[in-house]
């Protein structure tokens, strides 16, 4: 894999610090209430937009419907997938959502399935959404940058240091080549974050100097094995569960409450140290991944973010935020709301959702005004490096030590191959019992 010997060592404060502050909301577009994206001058109006989806699961079907109603002028031409039942699906649900438009024409030709159909469904489009397991991600968006076109991809960017290497070198080619890159950590599209980060950027919080972030649940799906299906088909439909292919848990879902710990406090941390294992979902169909996570990121400013992710049913649920700082304390609550507390207990500002819109369809709405205005929006160094900082994260909790920005940055260990075929051997296979091989903190080598 290519790798960018400056990219990989880079110590200069600028690489964490003041990035989210000064870059991450111009990139979401500062979109706060009042904004109106239908304001904006629409200069390529007469042009129909291609749009191809890489990857036809759950996420890649709400992406390519969001994509479609954020702009008039598109149509969906080309879907890939390594499934074909997946594929099929997709396209039918498609389909019966824009029954009687012109939105979705897929001919059966530009339906692709296999591990290279990406680089078909690419190539006939000019916008296109990546949402494979994110393993696949960095060799997509390569592709898809050296093909020059717009990309919506996913979370996270990669699951192993080598494809952060690769998405942060790719995205300078994109921004060379005026392409917009859109990260799926929607959050920067969202009016509370936004009003919340407005507030911080104003000094009313001041530093914020500790938090807490979480995501805790019961857990998702599990698929279990069918008869007949070879051990690499098994781990593609059940991917969630093994790390080349999800990279845990703490990394697929957890990076968005990591994501807006880097944000708020301005910073990417210097080193993380944590513990993590299995105690409830343990079984042969949990693959390799862990239950539960709990990690302390250290940045560079001093602040200290206790983070903490769990798979476990039965047991206190919360997805959010919560930060302290020497003004004030920030809670973030569901529904759209958030509000700052000063040290005096007092309120000193409050958000409540004002029937703002869906974030999931406003950083479709954005890409698709941003190619119109023939604007840039450049997510592309923040979703690598927040997708790293969770990845340090799993680092810490597998290993049991610390791990720091620049060792978690340079390190060589690859665990998403760079091919697949059919025939290939899975990174992981099970021992004769039916077990994965578990992480083992204070054993598992997880820098080389």
């Amino acid at each position: 894999m290519t790798n960018s010997k400056n990219d990989n060592q880079e110590k200069s404060e600028n690489s964490r610090r003041g990035f989210c502050k000064n870059t991450a909301l111009v990139g979401a577009g500062l979109l706060l209430p009042g904004l109106e994206i239908s304001a904006m001058a629409n200069v390529l109006n007469d042009k129909m937009l291609k749009l191809a989806v890489i990857g036809c699961g759950g996420r890649g079907t709400g992406a390519a419907n969001q994509a479609l109603k954020a702009d008039e002028n598109i149509e969906l031409v080309a879907m890939a997938d390594a499934f074909q039942d997946q594929l099929d699906k997709s396209l039918m649900n498609l389909q019966k959502e824009f029954e009687g438009t012109k939105k979705v024409n897929v001919k059966d030709a530009h339906k692709y399935v296999g591990f290279d159909a990406y680089k078909k469904a690419i190539d006939q489009a000019d916008v296109i959404i990546l949402a494979t397991p994110p393993g696949f991600r960095p060799y997509h968006f390569e592709y898809a940058i050296n093909a020059g076109k717009h990309v919506f991809m996913e979370k996270p960017c990669a699951v192993d240091a080598p494809g952060i290497r690769k998405v942060l070198e790719m995205g300078k080619i994109a921004k060379e080549k005026k392409l917009n890159v859109v990260v799926g950590l929607q959050r920067h599209y969202q009016n509370n974050y936004l009003a919340i980060a407005d507030k911080i950027k104003q000094g009313d919080v001041g530093k914020i100097v500790s938090g807490q972030v979480y995501w805790n649940s019961a857990g998702v799906w599990v698929r279990p094995r069918k008869e007949g299906q070879t051990e690499l088909e098994y781990q593609m439909r059940n991917w969630y569960y093994f790390n080349w292919l999800c990279g845990d848990h703490i990394l697929e879902q957890h990076i968005h409450n990591i994501d807006v710990a880097n944000w708020f406090i301005g910073e990417y941390p210097i080193s993380a140290q944590g513990m993590g294992g299995r105690l409830v979902r343990t079984g042969k169909d949990h693959g390799e991944i862990f239950d539960h996570h709990f990690v302390e990121f250290t940045y560079p400013s001093g602040a200290v973010i206790a983070s903490q992710c769990r798979h476990q049913p039965g047991t206190w649920s919360k997805v959010g935020e919560n930060f302290q700082g020497t003004k004030g304390s920030i809670e973030m609550r569901d529904a759209g709301a958030a509000s700052i507390i000063g040290l005096d207990g007092e309120k000193m500002f409050d958000y409540r959702n004002r029937n703002d819109p869906n974030p999931y369809q406003v950083e479709h709405d954005r890409l698709f005004s941003a190619i119109r205005n023939n604007e840039v929006i450049s997510d592309t160094e923040n979703g690598a490096k927040s997708t790293l900082t969770a990845i340090m994260g799993r680092m810490a909790t597998y290993s049991g030590k610390i791990i720091t920005w620049e060792d978690a940055m340079a390190s060589q260990k690859q665990i998403m191959p760079s091919e697949l075929t059919w025939d290939a051997t899975p990174p992981t296979v099970p021992n004769a019992d039916g077990f994965y091989p578990i992480p083992t903190p204070g054993v598992t080598n997880v820098l080389s």
